[in-house]
């Protein structure tokens, strides 16, 4: 049910909405907590990366409903650009109504346009209907398994 939704470039404006979308994404995921002052941080350094990332909402009647952010990066594998998608979170009341994958497609449209080969993603392993969902839309799973460090341990 995608009547009314308007998918657009987030703004200086939104980032009270997406802080707080955020801040519900992060309270199930288990390797991330909610910091506010630490994602709006986040968020204005992607709105400040011009044409290497983009902060995407999805808003119905002029609210923010939803979010997702992706940035360019270089793969040697596809000798190419690739894309990585983060932070897709649609507010409880509006999943099941077309703002998570009219996201996911213009997060893959602003890929394309700027020539990436491939989208990338992680996932919470635990977030079954965020994994079932990705499916749906045709995301496959790897043999690669994510690990994280500190730069400054």
């Amino acid at each position: 049910m995608t009547s009314g939704l308007n998918v657009r470039r987030a703004a200086e404006a939104d980032l009270d909405a997406l802080v707080a979308l955020l801040g519900a994404l992060f309270s199930i995921e288990a390797d991330f907590q909610p910091a506010p002052e630490r994602q709006r941080r986040g968020l204005a350094l992607l709105l400040g990366c011009g044409a290497r990332a983009a902060v995407l909402v999805a808003e119905r009647q002029g609210a923010v409903v939803g979010m997702v952010t992706a940035q360019l990066v270089v793969s040697t594998a596809e000798g190419g650009l690739s894309a990585w998608l983060e932070d897709l979170v649609v507010l409880a009341t509006e999943r099941g109504r077309g703002a998570g994958r009219a996201l996911v497609e213009a997060a893959r449209a602003w890929a394309a346009e700027r020539g990436a080969a491939r989208l990338q993603l992680l996932a919470d392993r635990e977030n079954t209907p965020a994994l079932a969902f990705y499916r749906r839309l045709g995301w496959a799973g790897t043999q690669l398994v994510c690990l994280r460090a500190r730069a400054h341990p």
